[in-house]
């Protein structure tokens, strides 16, 4: 990897360091997710509590698939790399490898912004086989890595009407349930 490849790396994985440290008044990341019983009474993959911290660490998502989406907000094209919002969720043991079972049809990620802003979206929307909504969580648009107005990481939803859940400088995703 080249000089300036390195000098990427560890400056995204200081200032996701550096994001993330908003997301630590949100309590302890919970470890390993808890058995449940599925809809029916079925045995089902273990559930994660609730809430839960889901990591966002460059260490975690360097290790995830990376996808490009195009999208427009704000008259802005944007052509942007990232992990999908559903396979950093699946790969933090906060959604299931398989169908989704009735008991997580009421949880919902709260994504949380430097700024104070927030946005909800319901697991159920973001599982593939019930919602399909693509959503990527992105660290590079237009070629480039995201600068401190829109990142470290950025929200993009490009199948939403208009951008309103599309949320800059994302430092925390916490995953509940609906009491």
């Amino acid at each position: 990897m080249t000089t300036a490849g390195n000098a990427f790396r560890i400056s995204l994985g200081l200032a996701i360091a550096t994001a993330l440290s908003a997301c630590a008044g949100a309590g302890p990341v919970r470890e390993a997710p808890t058995a449940h019983a599925g809809h029916g009474g079925r045995a089902s993959e273990p559930m994660a509590p609730s809430p839960f911290v889901v990591p966002l660490d460059a260490a975690t998502l360097s290790k995830l698939p990376r996808e490009t989406v195009q999208a427009a907000a704000h008259g802005q094209s944007l052509d942007c790399e990232g992990v999908a919002l559903d396979v950093l969720l699946r790969a933090a043991g906060a959604l299931p490898a398989d169908e989704l079972p009735g008991p997580q049809l009421a949880r919902y990620v709260l994504v949380d912004a430097r700024d104070g802003y927030r946005a909800l979206y319901s697991l159920a929307e973001l599982d593939p086989g019930t919602g399909r909504r693509n959503v990527l969580l992105a660290d590079r648009c237009n070629g480039a890595a995201l600068g401190d107005e829109d990142g470290p990481l950025r929200l993009i939803a490009p199948e939403d009407a208009r951008p309103a859940r599309w949320v800059r400088q994302v430092t925390c995703l916490r995953i509940a349930r609906h009491q």
